[in-house]
């Protein structure tokens, strides 16, 4: 249920069940971004990393891997 539909209320009952019914959505789209978010730092910082150390290119095949896209999608 989308919380711009529910009319606002004072009743603590009331309340509970609007944060239950709305809880588990809210929660799975926080962590999705938080998600995205760690993964694009995670990201930027392999990039800065082999930017700065080219003797860690080919130590770690992950590694390379978002080194590369980073680099083709930039």
């Amino acid at each position: 249920m989308d919380e711009k539909t529910l009319t606002p209320t004072t009743s603590p009952t009331a309340s509970l069940t609007t944060s239950l019914t709305a809880g588990p959505t809210a929660t799975v789209d926080r962590r999705l971004e938080q998600r995205a978010a760690l993964k694009n730092r995670h990201s930027q910082g392999v990039v800065k990393l082999m930017g700065k150390r080219d003797d860690l290119r080919g130590v770690h095949a992950l590694a390379d891997f978002v080194d590369e896209s980073v680099r083709w999608t930039a």
